[in-house]
């Protein structure tokens, strides 16, 4: 075979491995917009039913009121939109920090016996059914105080959203380059300065994602409340007393048989969602609208100021 021929044959293969590979890549791509519009098909349908049938129960009056008789229409959700944000904001003080420290163990020092082990229960712990852990926290403070409290709330909540955290905050941490903690161990870093201001600077955005997805799962939570913190009409007023949350209000309003109840359910359910999206907003646009680009420049700029 000559030369000449060799060329046009390896042309010819190569031609054919092209237009191969570009039909696989155009298969691949229809399939995954197909997925994605699979995806976003029944969520645009659940968000347009929520907000067409509960827009008409929105006023002032529905957002700050205390809930009125059953079956009179009247009164609001007042109570349950300040639990709901009560119970989020002490679930996260919780189980943030236990996961993210957890998170950077079995990142940094995740090489062992210990932490495979931690892994793997993590892992399992994670796909426990929420009603399990409000019986436990049921058990282990509500029976123990002899009565309901935001605390236990909390706590069955806080067990729902660590490990979540923890899986992220590890994904996270080890999607950032070996050569940053390199270079930070180069300028002459302590380890666990490295970790703080540096790998975890630069998995900020990972980190942020996981503690929101948390968010949004806690946030929904009804059986974990029902067994803590049982729901109340009226406004908080102690840690040690029951509170009410606006899963626990939609899931008992859905239960009457009034048109005005359920008018109010799906008012509810509406204010549940743009909290929850109003948290997930808020929070990217103060901790991420800083991009962390220039990580060791700040920190030589720091000690070029802390020596003068």
């Amino acid at each position: 075979m000559t030369p000449s021929s060799k060329r046009q044959e390896y042309r010819n293969l190569f031609k054919q491995n092209v237009q191969r590979r570009l039909l696989v890549d155009k298969i691949m791509r229809l399939i995954v917009i197909a997925c994605v519009i699979t995806a976003i098909i029944p969520l645009g349908s659940i968000l347009a039913e929520v907000f067409r049938n509960g827009a008409a129960a929105i006023s002032i009056e529905f957002l700050t009121q205390t809930p009125g008789a059953i079956g009179s229409g009247d009164g609001g959700i007042g109570p349950a939109i300040q639990g709901t944000l009560i119970i989020i904001g002490m679930a996260s003080i919780i189980g943030v920090p236990i996961g993210v420290m957890s998170g950077i163990f079995l990142s940094e020092f995740g090489d062992n016996k210990l932490a495979r082990s931690v892994r793997f229960f993590n892992d399992v712990f994670m796909e426990f059914p929420s009603i399990v852990l409000g019986i436990f926290a049921f058990l282990v403070i509500v029976l123990v105080l002899g009565h309901f409290s935001v605390w236990a709330g909390a706590f069955a909540l806080s067990l729902i959203m660590f490990p979540i955290v923890a899986r992220t905050t590890e994904e996270s941490l080890k999607m950032v380059p070996v050569t940053y903690r390199e270079a930070g161990m180069a300028l002459g870093l302590k380890q666990w300065v490295v970790i703080t201001r540096i790998v975890l600077v630069a998995a900020k955005s990972g980190l942020v994602t996981g503690v929101l997805l948390a968010v949004a799962r806690i946030g929904g939570e009804t059986a974990p409340l029902i067994m803590t913190i049982l729901g109340s009409s009226i406004f908080f007023k102690s840690f040690e007393a029951p509170m009410d949350a606006l899963p626990l209000r939609i899931w008992r309003l859905s239960l009457l048989p009034y048109d005005s109840a359920q008018l109010q359910g799906w008012g509810a359910a509406l204010v549940l969602i743009i909290i929850i999206l109003a948290i997930n907003l808020g929070v990217r646009y103060f901790v991420l609208r800083k991009k962390s680009t220039s990580i060791f420049g700040r920190l030589i700029n720091q000690g070029r100021q802390e020596k003068k």
